[in-house]
């Protein structure tokens, strides 16, 4: 039974979720209750095996076109009554008042996609602007119609990137084109979107779905759902690492672990030339991480 949300919509079918931010009338402009369902949302994919994969896409003619301006005071939900301090953000992280009064929503929403064992692909299928392009940067792939319009647009109202794309953007695109769109705070076209790095591939408007829902059953069918999430998990993290020694180390507990589980049927497949039957499941992970 499929979920009931006020700002988004989860559906899942053949495999695959789908998660539609649907705030059409108001171009599915972010608020602080979307936030929220979505980090519930992320979480609910994690731990449901018959999600193997999640496309995001939104409602109407819009994927997101940012946060929702509108609202009375603090727009972006923020506390404007404290005085947080970077240790509050490490001793006091948690903290339901540095929770709700403090800490970026957008942000909230990258780290539970980046939690989210399961590949995330965005369907850009019109405007993604501020949030509605950078919550789109913690997902895996980035698919674009031909009428998507992205842009990272913080410095025309006064404040910075958010969503954690300070650390996604630039992996994905390098610092000198992050910076450029950061810096201009241009509007691009799908196009210049791909042609930036950001963006996978551009489709017309009524193949886009078709186009994301391809690519997730190119990564779930027949594949192991435990090697899909290691795999996802360790590229992220041991990206950013110090030293090949820390890949070396997750990714010897992945090869254990999985040659002990999902391998064998992999291994046995393989030699009797048959579809393989993967029995693990990406919401029981071992944990391959020795220095979280």
């Amino acid at each position: 039974m499929n979920p009931t949300y006020e700002t988004i919509r989860y559906e899942v079918a053949d495999g695959i979720a789908t998660v539609t931010l649907d705030r059409p009338d108001a171009l599915n402009a972010f608020t602080v209750t979307m936030a929220n369902e979505l980090i519930d949302v992320f979480g609910r994919a994690g731990r449901d095996d018959d999600a193997r994969a999640v496309i995001v896409t939104g409602a109407g003619r819009a994927f997101c076109a940012g946060m929702d301006l509108s609202v009375g005071g603090n727009v972006f939900g923020l506390d404007g009554s404290m005085s947080p301090t970077p240790a509050d953000l490490v001793e006091r992280f948690e903290d339901p008042a540095v929770v709700e009064g403090v800490r970026d929503t957008g942000g909230r929403v990258a780290l539970a996609i980046y939690d989210c064992p399961k590949p995330v692909i965005a369907a850009i299928n019109g405007a993604a602007v501020g949030v509605g392009a950078t919550m789109t940067c913690a997902m895996d792939f980035r698919l674009a119609s031909t009428k998507a319009r992205i842009g990272f647009v913080f410095g025309r109202i006064g404040i910075v990137p958010e969503a954690c794309s300070t650390w996604f953007l630039p992996r994905i695109v390098g610092i000198q084109q992050a910076l450029e769109w950061a810096y201009s705070a241009d509007i691009l076209t799908a196009q210049e979107a791909k042609d930036g790095g950001l963006v996978r591939s551009v489709h017309e408007p009524d193949d886009l779905l078709a186009g994301a829902r391809a690519l997730a059953h190119r990564f779930t069918d027949d594949r192991s759902p435990v090697a899909v999430a290691l795999t996802r998990q360790m590229m992220y993290r041991n990206a950013a690492t110090s030293h090949p020694r820390e890949a070396h180390r997750a990714e010897s507990l992945a090869m254990f672990w999985t040659s002990e589980g999902d391998g064998q049927e992999g291994v046995a497949s393989f030699l009797e030339k048959r579809s393989p039957r993967f029995a693990g499941s990406a919401s029981d992970l071992p944990d391959v991480f020795p220095t979280d």
